[in-house]
């Protein structure tokens, strides 16, 4: 796996969640979605996406 492989776009976040662009920018401003800023691109690690969704599975089997 290639360092650019693993930084995300938010495009590319979008369609890994099935999620719009609002909501992946709402995430990464309540901190739910880790992410940094290369020049003036933002771009979500690809880790943080599976930390996202394991995270969101362990509440719904808590529920």
């Amino acid at each position: 796996m290639t360092a650019a492989s693993e930084l995300l776009t938010v495009t590319e976040a979008m369609a890994r969640l099935k999620i719009g662009r609002t909501k992946v920018y709402d995430l990464i401003r309540t901190r739910h979605l880790p992410s940094l800023k290369v020049g003036g691109c933002r771009r979500i690690p690809d880790y943080a996406v599976r930390d996202f969704i394991r995270s969101q599975m362990e509440l719904e089997e808590a529920a």
